[in-house]
């Protein structure tokens, strides 16, 4: 029976505008064509066998499981997996990669021979619309395509080829330097077929595509392995073509091994997105900033007012959420979703966030964009009259709207970096009345949001439950990290939402906390969020506790895989990732904490 493998068994590749995620085995699960956000091709990795795949590495005897590569590696600082198995007839190597976009998006899978004589396998079963339609396989020339509405993907391969229970199949053997090379390509099936692929100079390309970006990295500290994985993999969730930036590239992978928190991330959150430049910012990467601002201008243009918390990648606003009843989930977890209810949610915090990357745009030097500090402006302007409201706040929640501290903490992010603007002379705006406003938000927080019984902030206005977000106040300046609020929550949340791990909650999802009812409105208990990790061991740092910080920070590494991948979770009862994979929300205060760390010297030797 077919298994998909744990998330944190599998690799990314991708072309900056979609990816595959490719198991040890050397089965290609997930693949969307020709988008992140396109209906998937090989959606096994949510389904079976039957909702299509791509195997490709040593024969196997029948009603025998495939064997695991020996060991796997990116090729040097790139997105190019090498897969390597040694066999009882010798040693082999497939070498999988989708070269940077110029025409037809392909993925390339390169076989190659070390040692001996390996027989090897293909299994090719296209299924397009996420394993709904099979579509009509047949020869055209020496290439096979395979044809369904308006999509066509095109495999070429110099090796022989047979149909056989609805699937592409290839037999053959490697020696010593034997090179065969299979390629998919996709094409609108009304359009002439694709050019004929060219997998070594395509190789050879995308090498160095690869190699020239790592170079702009600012990065030099004792975390640089971590920090320019987490950058490559940051760089492969973005979309070429706009500059939006996908959370992840999966949709459905459950926060909970068989349960209902399962979620499409192949959009653009303000939120991450934001943070996501801040970190290509500070690591040397303007152009991918650039990129980013000017598809945040095009998606929020005319209408800043009703900003959503998420877009398309090329800025598309109706993101309407279906179930694909016919996908039975990731190891059984249902309701397997495309598209996400949450893009028309009031979450406050954005403002704070995207005026936040605005912001550190500007003091970096990114070249001034007038009209970007016009949108500033009148998000300000639309906070306002709404700051005061309550909302969905960060995580997206399902229940009720509430006071969210975190949604006012970064309201009064959003105003103060705006006064900072205007005081700077870039721009004019009622200088005196924000400056009144700031301080009214503040004042509003430390009176509404703190528990002085115990000495914490709380997660919401009256609540008596805690939440991790509230680890970003210090970190966004709302208060200094000496404060005594700050310390006291802290350590609140390490006591009452850290794991035995030591790993952090976002909030409690059981129904005995202790404001009586589950917030998030969802059955079942979730992992523990990895960016709320980071964000303790940031903290850590920046109250003098810096050996305890650096501990967290290197347990934390230690949860990647073997690749340096990291989904949104980690459940501590399994000891494995869940949550969609990778996660650019995982991967940005990696690197953050690294940056923080390596500042201040605390760091092994």
């Amino acid at each position: 029976m077919y298994v998909a493998g744990r998330i944190e068994d599998y690799a990314l590749i991708g072309d900056m505008q979609t990816a595959a995620l490719v198991c040890r085995d050397g089965t290609a699960d997930w693949l969307c064509l020709p988008r992140f956000d396109s209906p998937a091709i090989f959606a096994g990795l949510l389904g079976t066998e039957d909702h299509g795949f791509w195997r490709l590495g040593p024969a196997y005897a029948p009603g025998s499981e495939p064997p695991t590569a020996t060991r796997r590696r990116y090729r040097g600082d790139s997105l190019i997996l090498e897969s390597e198995w040694d066999t009882p007839r010798g040693t082999v190597r497939v070498t999988d990669f989708m070269p940077p976009r110029d025409g037809a998006p392909q993925l390339i899978r390169i076989v190659e021979g070390l040692s001996g004589r390996v027989p090897m396998h293909s299994a090719l079963r296209m299924r397009f619309a996420y394993g709904q339609i099979t579509p009509w396989v047949h020869k055209v020339g020496d290439r096979t395509v395979a044809v369904a509405g308006p999509d066509s993907v095109w495999l070429d391969t110099e090796v022989d080829t047979y149909g056989k229970h609805l699937t592409t199949y290839s037999d053959f053997t490697v020696g010593p330097g034997d090179r065969v090379a299979f390629t998919i390509s996709w094409q609108p099936s009304h359009k002439e077929p694709p050019p004929l692929p060219e997998p070594e100079s395509s190789l050879e390309a995308t090498e160095d595509f690869w190699r020239e970006w790592v170079e702009q990295c600012t990065y030099h500290g004792p975390y640089r392995d971590a920090v320019v994985r987490s950058l490559i993999t940051l760089k492969a969730l973005t979309y070429g073509p706009t500059g939006g930036i996908v959370a992840a590239p999966t949709t459905s992978l459950p926060e909970n091994i068989g349960g209902v928190r399962n979620w499409d991330y192949r959009f653009t959150w303000l939120r991450d997105a934001a943070i996501t430049l801040s970190s290509l910012l500070r690591t040397g990467y303007r152009d991918e900033a650039r990129a980013w601002r000017e598809w945040l201008l095009r998606a929020v243009a005319g209408d800043p007012e009703n900003l959503q918390i998420m877009y398309g990648i090329a800025g598309e606003r109706e993101l309407g959420e279906t179930e694909l009843e016919w996908l039975p989930g990731y190891e059984g977890s249902k309701p397997v979703r495309v598209g996400n209810g949450a893009a028309h949610q009031l979450q406050l915090d954005v403002y704070g966030e995207v005026t936040e990357a605005l912001h550190l745009a500007h003091m970096t030097g990114l070249a001034r964009n007038d009209y970007a500090s016009l949108l500033q402006l009148k998000l300000i302007r639309y906070l306002e009259g709404h700051w005061n409201e309550p909302d969905e706040g960060i995580w997206e929640v399902r229940g009720p709207r509430r006071h969210f501290v975190h949604s006012k903490v970064m309201a009064w992010v959003a105003v103060d970096r705006t006064v900072k603007l205007i005081e700077s002379g870039e721009v004019d705006g009622p200088l005196e009345r924000w400056r009144e406003l700031r301080d009214e938000i503040h004042w509003d927080v430390c009176e509404k949001g703190y528990d002085r019984e115990r000495n914490t902030f709380t997660q919401s206005y009256g609540s008596k439950e805690l939440d991790a977000s509230l680890l970003l106040i210090p970190q966004v300046g709302f208060l200094p990290p000496d404060d005594k609020r700050v310390i006291g929550t802290i350590e609140a949340i390490q006591r009452e939402l850290s794991t035995e791990d030591g790993f952090v909650l976002r909030y409690p999802t059981d129904a005995n906390c202790k404001d009586g009812e589950n917030l998030d409105g969802l059955p079942g208990d979730e992992g523990a969020f990895l960016a709320c990790s980071f964000w303790l061991a940031d903290d850590l740092a920046m109250i003098g506790r810096v050996d305890e910080a650096r501990r967290l920070f290197e347990k934390l590494l230690s949860l990647r895989n073997d690749l340096g991948l990291l989904a949104e979770e980690w459940d501590p009862r399994l000891q494995r990732q869940v949550g969609n994979f990778p996660q650019a929300f995982s991967h940005v205060p990696l690197i953050d904490t690294a940056l923080r760390l390596t500042a201040s010297g605390a760091y092994g030797g």
